[in-house]
């Protein structure tokens, strides 16, 4: 017997919740309580900022992160529930705070350094970069620890490393180890530095110049030149955004490197594969996944840069922009921290402190000889 529409409209229809929907709901919900520490980290790390200016607010985060993974009161969270939501920090807001780090550079100023400060600055990250990366292999170092250390000095310390930890898809503890150790020695040459002024001879503007060509991140680099005053201050902030201007065809320089050694892995793969299946298991063998060319945070890095280099935005925009940044890189460097496993870096201690020590050396060695051949 055939149902009368009225029946058919009685009968309740069952809404089916898109399965996309639920599990992108699924994920938000999983990130939730690992981004709430971040904030209470960024919160606390920009108080610690507050009462002792001197202290740059990235390096607090770090060392909170690292509390936090450890401390018993919080250390079950951090591993725990907040994992996802931490990992997430590391990793995405650090693009977004890369991204807004463009804005803090022009083309005007990379050209006001002069053609022999730019070859300087090339001069001593190239030096630093290759000269880290040779040390950290010869070293030992395992993974991709090498290369992020080189990074970390070589650039702009921390925001570097994780620039290119997403290109190299390096393991998080080799980043977060890194980004403790490049943070660390950075966080020392805010005290070393200006005692060594006076004993080398340097006036403020050079000393200015050296702080910008050695130190790693921005925010210490500020804290090392302003004890030598204004002048000193100008040159060092100059200096070093022309190492972050270098940030971008470093990257896409690794983007080129992994694709290559993974295509040569897919290749030496499927071989073995066509050896011992025949030619039908070779052909169907699945394609390896290779990382752009040059990233998209990378792209908005240079995006940045360009709209900046017009001088239409207000400078209350800039300074928004530039609070965003801190606080995005101060979220991903609590979470970057709060990866660090003291025992397992107790483990390796004594070669990665011997790298950091040496690279150390190195690009301040290389900063001084290149600032006093160009001014």
């Amino acid at each position: 017997m055939p149902r009368s529409p009225s029946s058919r409209a009685a009968t309740p229809a069952t809404p089916a919740t898109p399965a996309p929907l639920a599990r992108r709901a699924a994920r938000i919900r999983a990130l939730l309580p690992g981004l709430a520490l971040g904030g209470l980290g960024v919160a606390v790390a920009w108080g610690v900022h507050r009462g002792l200016p001197g202290v740059p607010m990235l390096t607090v985060a770090v060392v909170l992160g690292i509390l936090a993974a450890h401390l018993p009161g919080t250390r079950g969270a951090v591993r725990g529930g907040g994992r996802a939501g931490l990992s997430f920090a590391g990793k995405r807001l650090m693009r977004l705070g890369v991204v807004l780090l463009g804005l803090k550079l022009s083309l005007d100023d990379v050209l006001g350094l002069g053609w022999a400060s730019v070859a300087m600055v090339c001069g001593v990250v190239a030096a630093t970069f290759f000269g880290t990366w040779w040390l950290g292999r010869r070293m030992g170092l395992h993974g991709d620890q090498p290369l992020l250390v080189a990074t970390g000095y070589a650039i702009c310390g921390a925001s570097a490393i994780g620039a290119v930890s997403e290109v190299s898809d390096s393991d998080e503890r080799d980043v977060a180890t890194s980004v403790a150790l490049v943070t660390l020695c950075g966080t020392l040459a805010i005290a070393v530095l200006p005692l060594l002024q006076h004993p080398l001879g340097l006036s403020d503007a050079r000393f200015g110049r050296w702080v910008g060509a050695s130190v790693h991140d921005v925010g210490q680099v500020v804290a090392a030149a302003q004890t030598a005053g204004p002048s000193a201050l100008g040159e060092a902030v100059l200096v070093k955004l022309m190492r972050v201007a270098l940030l971008a065809p470093l990257v896409a320089a690794v983007a080129v490197s992994v694709r290559a050694r993974r295509a040569r892995g897919a290749e030496q793969a499927q071989s073995a594969q066509e050896a011992q299946l025949g030619e039908e298991a070779g052909r169907t063998a699945p394609a390896t996944r290779r990382p752009p060319l040059v990233p998209l945070f990378v792209l908005g890095f240079l995006a940045m840069v360009a709209v900046r280099s017009t001088d239409r935005l207000p400078s209350a925009a800039l300074d928004t922009a530039a609070t965003a940044q801190e606080l995005l890189l101060a979220a991903a460097l609590f979470g970057l921290g709060s990866a660090v496993h003291l025992p397992s870096l107790a483990r390796t201690g004594g070669r990665v402190a011997a790298l950091g020590l040496c690279a150390w050396v190195v690009v301040a060695g290389v900063g001084y000889a290149g600032v006093l051949l160009t001014m």
